[in-house]
Order: C-alpha cells, then structure tokens, then sequence
C-alpha cells in the first residue's frame, strides 16, 4: 500500500475532522473550523494544511505554520495527527518532511512540534531532531454524569455576563485576551496587536461560543473571562481562562468558569476539556476543584535550525 502526502482540500475537511477527533478527542474539531482556519490564516502565518493519504484513505494531517503573532521572528510550527492503528506507514515522516521544508522556505529558523506522551510518537520526535522542552495536561470532565461545584454567590460589585452581551462592542474582550495571553506561559511569547485578525480568528470563528463565554465585571469592567469553543454536538473545550492582574487573588477566574460549566451542562453539552501548562498549578489546582482528571499528555518538542 502506498502513502501520499498532499495538500488539503476543501473536500477532504469531512476526513480531516474524523483524523482529529478520533486521534485527539480532547479538542474541538469541526469542518467548518478546518476551512476557516485555512481561509482566513493571516498571510505572515504561512498557515498550510496537508493529509497523507494510503489507497484514497486519508490516515494522517498535519499544520504548520510560522508565529506571526511573536515578537521573534522565525519560529515554526508543526502538529500531526495519525489514525490510531495507522502509523508506521510513513505518513509522519512524509508529513514531517514536507511541512519542514514548507516552514524552512517560509524563514523559520526554529521549529516546535507538540508530542502525544507516549513512547512511540517521544521515538518518532527524538529520531527526527526534537528535543523536549515542556509538557501540557489535557483534562477531562464529565458534564453528563458528573457533579459541578454549586453555582457561586456573586460577589457585591461582581456582575456575571456572556460574550454574548459583547456582540456590539467585543474590544474589551479583546484587551482581557491581550493581557491574559501576555501572562500564558509557553515556548513563544505571543502579542495580540491585531484587533481585526482577532475578530476573524477568534471572534467570528466557527467554534468560538459566545453564550458559553462567561465575563466577570467588576465594577462595570471586565476583570475575568473564561472563553469556550464547542462542536456544536457534545464537546465543550476551555479555549481561555483568564483574570487580569489587578483583580487576581479573588476567585474570579474560578466563578466565570464554574458559570459557564453551568451553562454548558444546561446547554446538553456531555463532554468538557481543557488544556493547562504542567507548571501552571493555579489553573490546574482550580480544574481539580471541578472534578476534571488528566486524560492524555502531551510534550512540546523543539528543533534549532543550522
């Protein structure tokens, strides 16, 4: 049997979604996410998507992509994704090969590349170059036939809304995600500075849910969000928890959230995820008050360029 590597399709985002959500069930994947990511990718990210086919079956995918949105300039991107019982066929390193190219012919100079836990796809990284630099934990709740915390009693100048009530005016949100994802750590420092490639790639995007997006105003202003993308079906994902740094220290991160678990139950949601930097004990201290447990774990891997 023969594998091909190719570049995606507007036809193949139907396959696309069924690699992701069967090799990654802790994220959100829908089609219309895949041809929106691709059409509205911000040019300086060099976004491309591509699949590796065996006899006409798409098994594997892959993006990558250049962080435009940092300050440094030159570091690269790379996620692939293989069916389970599909691999060692070639798809990933085909995949790995042609999106390096992409990527080094795009400028890049480094390159980063998040890897399942696990010893087979840890070989596949160390082989190729990649080198370990930090892990993340996915985390799982379940909504169906699981307990939430009781719904928190608001605060005296506290007030609890949603994105929804943002659609005239999303700016402040726009600044809540600036600072949050200023304090996010990770490998590349990031700077939201594009207001209208936010609306697009955040706002407006097909798995941003705004009635599910909780706010916390203090005082009339926002001072915690917590951000979350759906499928539209059963899975609900934590896209962003945040509170800015001058109302930290208050729970305010911990009542939007528990707000919107609330209204994602409510809403027939069944499955919440979310992600959290190993190191980031304040966010994973409040998902082990909620219940979510650590269902996979993935480490981020990185190559220098000579």
């Amino acid at each position: 049997m023969t594998v091909i590597v190719r570049d995606f399709r507007p036809s193949d985002a139907e396959a696309w979604t069924r690699v992701r959500r069967v090799s990654v069930p802790y994220l959100v994947a829908t089609p219309e996410q895949v041809l929106h990511d691709l059409t509205h990718s911000h040019p300086d990210r060099h976004y491309r998507l591509l699949v590796a086919e065996e006899d006409g079956e798409i098994i594997a995918t892959a993006q990558a992509g250049i962080a435009h949105d940092s300050a440094e300039p030159g570091q690269g991107y790379f996620t692939p994704h293989t069916l389970p019982g599909r691999t060692n066929r070639g798809a990933g390193s085909l995949l790995l090969s042609t999106a390096e190219e992409h990527l080094m012919a795009a400028g890049a100079t480094t390159l980063y590349a998040w890897v399942l836990d696990n010893p087979e796809s840890l070989e596949f990284a160390r082989n190729r170059g990649y080198r370990p630099s930090r892990s993340a934990h996915f985390q799982h709740l379940d909504l169906a036939g699981g307990a939430l915390p009781p719904r928190q009693e608001v605060p005296a100048g506290v007030e609890l809304r949603t994105g929804a009530d943002f659609t005239d005016d999303p700016r402040p949100l726009f600044d809540a995600d600036v600072e949050a994802t200023a304090d996010e750590p990770g490998d590349i420092d990031v700077e939201l500075d594009d207001y209208e490639d936010w609306l697009t790639n955040i706002w407006q995007h097909p798995a941003f849910d705004e009635e599910l997006t909780s706010v916390v105003l203090v005082d009339g202003r926002v001072a915690a969000f917590s951000a979350a993308n759906t499928d539209g079906l059963r899975t609900y994902l934590s896209a962003m928890t945040g509170t800015l740094r001058e109302f930290r220290g208050r729970g305010l991160a911990k009542l939007a959230k528990n707000d919107s678990l609330h209204r994602a139950r409510a809403a027939g949601y069944t499955d919440a995820y979310t992600s959290n930097d190993a190191d980031n004990g304040p966010m994973l201290a409040i998902n082990e008050w909620f219940g979510y447990t650590i269902c996979a774990t993935e480490v981020r891997h990185v190559r220098t360029l000579p």
